[in-house]
This record gives C-alpha cells, sequence and structure tokens, in this order.
C-alpha cells in the first residue's frame, strides 16, 4: 500500500472547503474563528470536543480570548483524509451556530535551511544551543523544537562553500491559492526574485543585501 493511499491533496479538498473558514495547508486542515469574548471560544472549544469525541477524530485546539484555532489531521495516516474533510464541516456548523466568524489570515510554517559541507559537524553546535531534537524527516535528519513552538530547523549539502552570500535563509509554506501574491508582495516590498524554476512549488527571493527567502507551496 502506498504511503500516501487516502490522502487528499489541497486540490482534492479545495471544493469542499470552499466557503468554510479552513484551509489545507502542509498535511492539515487549518481555521482560526473569532468570538466575542471568552466565554464564547471556550463554548466553541467545548462544542467541537463533543463532537470530537462521538466521531473519535480530535484536532490540535488554541484557545486564546475571542478567538480558536484548530489543526485538523489524520496522524495515522499523514495528511488529511475524508475524517478531517467530515469533522471541518462539522466544526464549521458549530461556529455558523454560535455566530463565530472565519479569521483570514492564511496559515503559515517556517523552516530555517543552513546551508553546509558537513551537516553532522554543524548540527550538534545548533541542537544543543536551541534545546531542539534530531528526527529523521523529509530533509534528512532535522532539528525539532520539543514544545511544536519554534520552526523546524534543517540541513542543505553544499559541495563547494559559497562564501559570497548568507548560508543561512528561511522557508516559508502558504497556501497554494496565496503563494503568487505572497511573492508578488515581497517584489514590492523591495524583494528580487532570483529564481522560479522550481514554481509553484517554490520561488527564491532575496532582500537587497541577499539575504535569501523561499516560499514554497506543499502537495500535501
Amino acid at each position: 500500500m502506498n504511503a500516501h493511499d487516502g490522502l487528499l491533496t489541497p486540490s482534492t479538498t479545495k471544493k469542499q472547503l470552499a466557503g468554510t473558514a479552513f484551509v489545507h495547508l502542509d498535511g492539515s486542515l487549518h481555521a482560526t474563528f473569532a468570538t466575542a469574548d471568552f466565554a464564547s471560544a471556550l463554548e466553541l472549544v467545548n462544542r467541537v470536543g463533543e463532537v470530537a469525541e462521538a466521531l473519535n477524530h480530535h484536532p490540535d485546539v488554541r484557545l486564546g480570548y475571542g478567538t480558536v484555532s484548530l489543526v485538523l489531521t489524520s496522524h495515522d495516516a499523514g495528511g488529511v483524509t475524508v475524517r478531517d474533510l467530515d469533522l471541518a464541516a462539522r466544526v464549521q456548523q458549530i461556529a455558523d451556530t454560535l455566530d463565530a466568524s472565519a479569521r483570514a489570515e492564511p496559515p503559515t510554517r517556517y523552516d530555517i535551511a543552513i546551508d553546509c559541507a558537513d551537516a553532522d559537524a554543524v548540527r550538534p553546535f545548533w541542537r544543543v544551543g536551541l534545546g531542539y531534537s534530531e528526527v529523521t524527516g523529509d530533509d534528512g535528519v532535522e532539528l525539532l523544537d520539543p514544545r511544536g513552538l519554534a520552526p523546524k530547523i534543517w540541513f542543505q549539502h553544499m559541495e563547494i562553500a559559497r562564501t559570497e552570500r548568507n548560508r543561512i535563509h528561511l522557508d516559508v509554506y502558504v497556501p497554494s491559492d496565496a503563494a503568487e501574491d505572497r511573492v508578488a508582495a515581497v517584489l514590492e516590498a523591495g524583494g528580487v526574485l532570483l529564481s522560479d524554476e522550481h514554481a509553484p512549488d517554490w520561488w527564491v527571493l532575496a532582500d537587497v543585501e541577499g539575504n535569501e527567502l523561499c516560499v514554497c507551496t506543499a502537495a500535501f
């Protein structure tokens, strides 16, 4: 069985998520709702919790004053499945009943990439200095914040050392529909497009001093 069997891509969920607060990014469905106050936000969380228990499918929830953020994913499948779409539809129904409005900000994920000749020699410095943990991921041995709060750090091998440019760059992952607008906004803010060879998967941009930023999308 293929690891991606049963997984849904952003293109296949777009129609079903239209008109909801949910956005498909990086193997999860994301939504943030605004409510009148803390009590109403807590009521939203409680009602979502009841539905999640009934479905035996549980979201990650962040509760604040007048805000509720949710992330839905099928951990056993490694991405978004029909279970997440079902839960998202039910969450949206609850939010509509409680007059909770969708927040417009699209979700993002930030990674830090370090170009290096010898990742094994460089990695311990960053792991110990930041209090991170080593894991094996899509980009080889990566460093993750054990609290799940700070960006992932990954190491990009260089055959020849680069001394003319910064060797640390940021990757920002945005929904596919938002990527071209983000690139355009970066260029309007003074950025320079270095490469769109791999677009729409990612664009390489730089500020006026050459510090690089990759605007990326994700297939799942």
